[in-house]
């Protein structure tokens, strides 16, 4: 074991028990009890090495050998924000600077009987026994030392609740930036969603970094899909190039529910994005999709788990990826198909574009079925550039360059035109746009 991970993981169990110090009688609260007990678990498990078979293609070496300052302080402003080219949107905005929630930047417009948007602490406060019921019943820390960092250290971060045949008009847009123009810093959001029965939000959470140093961020979110509910949640990531990212998002669906997910790796350093779904219910319809470009010598990781407990349930996956330069991705998608989960349909598929002869792509698509009565496939294809549709492009006067980035565009498409946010959609658009151009 290196020396750095035994310098972070001691000064963080250190830090653990300093801030225990001070609680007087909330330190025996049933929540600090779950605290406690996932920093024992990552006390055992220690950091992860490519010797465990889930973090064989992604080295986080490099990750936890800075001093990150976990409760850095920030004085960002809106007119600060302006230069990370945030498109205004007629939405529930919630700002949390290097994990800290920021009243002064956010802003609510639903209605308080439609939603409830608070900051996990102040949800705690207010209630505890709800927020306990929830906190850490789906995103069990096992055998993941970052989810159980992310459950030991969780302080910050939003507790929405939708109540029973709620439709919320407008979407809830989380905006998580890093504030690292002065120093390295790390944040660890925990996030929990709860949606009533034949309740419907829309949900996005973006990541961003203002600044050159390094920052980390561990995010963890918890998403409970009522019966007959819907969801639609996005993660976008466009970080910097010294930015790390390591973020779990668990779901749990009942009955009849469905669920839509978009995943967009845009930029950063290292990237490990963990989305387990749990499809508990009969007739649930789970949606994955996900995008990511890496280049430089930038890493993307994504890790995704169906797994169908109950009958006549279906879940559909794409998740596609463009490589340059020395950049490396990893996909290792799960389906499982329980005992119970007769008539389940589960489709899963990985598209990869490698552009550079040094860019690698390692892709490992499992499928368990434990039932004789489904219909199931997965696949993954990692290859070059169609010569044909490009030399078919150049001969109508086309730039190579330019032909390139229409390939690439109408590539991505499948996943973007997916996104049904309109503002989060156009921004994507956008983005992918010029930097598709640009290289």
């Amino acid at each position: 074991m290196s020396t750095e991970t035994i310098d972070l993981k001691t000064r963080l169990i250190t830090d653990f028990h300093a801030r225990e110090s001070v609680m007087n009688g909330e330190a025996s609260s049933d929540f600090h009890q779950k605290k406690r007990a996932a920093l024992a678990q990552f006390d055992k498990l220690g950091f992860p090495t490519p010797r465990n078979e889930e973090w064989k293609y992604s080295n986080v070496k490099d990750l936890i050998s800075v001093n990150y300052n976990f409760n850095a302080d920030s004085t960002l402003s809106l007119a600060e924000l302006e230069d990370l080219n945030i498109p205004e949107q007629e939405a529930n905005i919630v700002y949390f600077v290097n994990g800290h929630y920021n009243a002064a930047l956010s802003r609510l417009i639903s209605s308080q009987d439609q939603i409830t948007i608070e900051p996990l602490s102040e949800a705690y406060k207010k209630n505890p026994e709800l927020v306990n019921n929830y906190f850490n019943e789906l995103a069990k820390e096992g055998e993941d030392a970052f989810t159980a960092l992310n459950t030991a250290f969780a302080q910050d971060g939003i507790f929405i609740h939708v109540a029973d045949n709620k439709t919320v008009e407008h979407p809830v847009i989380l905006r998580f930036v890093s504030d690292a123009r002065s120093q390295d810093v790390g944040s660890q959001p925990r996030n929990i969603i709860a949606v009533g029965r034949n309740a419907h939000v829309k949900l996005a959470e973006a990541f961003r970094t203002l600044g050159e140093q390094r920052s980390f961020t561990n995010v963890v979110t918890e998403i409970y899909v009522g019966e007959e509910a819907g969801v639609e949640y996005y993660k976008v990531q466009n970080e910097s190039d010294n930015a790390y990212h390591i973020g779990t998002t668990q779901v749990r669906m009942l009955d009849r529910s469905h669920f839509y997910a978009g995943t967009v790796t845009l930029n950063g350093r290292f990237t490990r994005n963990n989305l387990n779904i749990v499809l508990d219910g009969e007739r649930c319809e789970a949606h994955m999709y996900g995008l990511y470009f890496p280049d430089g010598t930038q890493h993307v990781d994504n890790h995704t788990v169906a797994d169908h407990r109950k009958p006549n349930s279906e879940s559909n996956e794409l998740y596609k990826g463009i490589l340059r330069d020395k950049a490396k991705g990893v996909f290792n998608g799960k389906i499982f198909v329980r005992q119970d989960a007769q008539k389940t349909n589960a489709f899963q598929s990985c598209k990869n574009i490698v552009l550079s002869p040094e860019a690698t792509m390692n892709t490992k698509p499992q499928l368990e079925i434990f039932a004789d009565d489904v219909k199931c496939s997965h696949g993954t294809t990692t290859g070059q550039i169609d010569e044909e549709a490009l030399f078919y492009m150049r001969s109508r006067g086309i730039s190579r360059s330019e032909a390139l980035s229409l390939l690439m565009f109408a590539f991505c498409a499948d996943v973007v035109s997916q996104i049904k946010i309109d503002s989060v959609r156009e921004y994507l658009e956008n983005v992918i746009a010029q930097k598709l151009a640009s290289k």
